[in-house]
């Protein structure tokens, strides 16, 4: 059975995002195929959504990119999370965390 997949609320792929950078410099390509795999096939950023937010990161300074080669052989851009980056990831985290509190509470799930 195909597992459905729910629509990323706005901000969460900044999260996702900076959360899979945390592990390294990546290629765009790399950054989608790791939240996908990580989440069991239930996240997936698509490109439309993945690339606006690359540069959004970017132009804040939380994220830089520079060109490479990748693993097949192909030029691409590869993203590395910054040092203002980190500690966005920190903040950002934090605020997941209150929200998924929320919602659990409204939800009536134990935390655990």
């Amino acid at each position: 059975m195909k597992k459905s997949r729910p629509d990323l609320l706005h901000g969460t792929v900044d999260l996702l995002i900076l959360q899979t950078l945390e592990h390294g410099q990546m290629h765009g390509w790399a950054i989608s195929k790791h939240i996908r795999q990580i989440s069991e096939d239930v996240l997936e950023v698509n490109q439309g959504s993945l690339y606006p937010a690359l540069y959004r990161l970017e132009k804040r300074g939380w994220i830089e990119a520079e060109w490479g080669i990748s693993p097949s052989g192909r030029r691409a851009k590869f993203y590395r999370l910054l040092s203002a980056g980190r500690k966005q990831l920190a903040l950002e985290g934090e605020h997941w965390r209150e929200f998924a509190k929320a919602v659990n509470l409204v939800l009536g799930i134990e935390q655990g």
